[in-house]
């Protein structure tokens, strides 16, 4: 069988997604409760590599298994041996061949920041506190140079290991919620910590480091020192994720 999950997690409280030797990592907890569960040790193959801080509200993953379980039973006995910081909320049977990696055709990332002058404890971890007002309509309007296939060099950190640096962005959008400003990016694969540097793009154009209408120059001289800093981890949450046509 080939049990598909979908889950949130609090970031903060992992080194990411990826098993490490000497770290907690979400992927090995949720190894450990199937483990529990299934009474066998097995792979489960997350769509993404989250890094340490990082937060999802969708993340998928898959796991291959001898036992049949009704998919519902997997969600509560799976809930019940893992940490609080991590909720599954589906579970779907899907083909043998589904792989949640290779299977993902795109993903929604969302960047939030807190604009208080003092800190909110809720929000700790959970959002960049920026301690001034952002123009979001001017960040709205600049994010849209985001959009189309592009080289990304200039939006990734150095220590990739990626053949290719192009990207496609589907839809790039900043927009008020709540007591938070939302950077909202949609893309056929992000590089590593692309939306981090995105986001704090978007933040130096708003607080007047960076020229209004600069983006299409940073992207064309694939130059990283050009672009805006790399923002933390905190704020920023894997939103959604969508898989090839026909893989499910």
């Amino acid at each position: 069988m080939n049990y598909l999950l979908t889950m949130m997690f609090d970031g903060s409280y992992f080194h990411g997604w990826q098993t490490q030797k000497n770290a907690d990592s979400v992927q090995s907890n949720v190894q450990n409760a199937v483990a529990k569960l299934f009474g066998e040790r097995v792979h489960v193959q997350g769509c993404s590599r989250t890094d340490a801080g990082v937060h999802a509200r969708c993340f998928k993953a898959n796991f291959h298994t001898q036992k049949e379980m009704a998919p519902e039973t997997v969600i509560g006995g799976l809930n019940f041996y893992l940490r609080e910081a991590i909720s599954v909320y589906d579970c779907q049977i899907v083909p043998e061949t589904f792989n949640a990696r290779f299977d993902c055709e795109r993903k929604q990332y969302h960047y939030e920041f807190y604009t208080g002058r003092e800190r909110n404890p809720f929000l700790a971890h959970r959002a960049a506190q920026v301690k001034h007002s952002l123009d979001v309509d001017l960040m709205n309007e600049q994010a849209k140079y985001y959009i189309g296939t592009h080289d990304f060099s200039a939006f990734c950190a150095a220590g990739s290991s990626v053949i290719s640096n192009v990207r496609t962005v589907k839809a790039a959008d900043v927009f008020s919620l709540d007591d938070r400003i939302v950077f909202s990016v949609e893309a056929d694969g992000f590089l590593y910590n692309m939306v981090r540097i995105m986001a704090g793009t978007l933040l130096y154009i708003s607080e007047g480091k960076i020229p209004v209408g600069e983006i299409p120059a940073i992207l064309a001289s694939k130059d990283r020192t050009l672009a805006g800093k790399t923002m933390p981890p905190d704020g920023l949450y894997l939103n959604q994720v969508w898989f090839k046509e026909g893989t499910m």
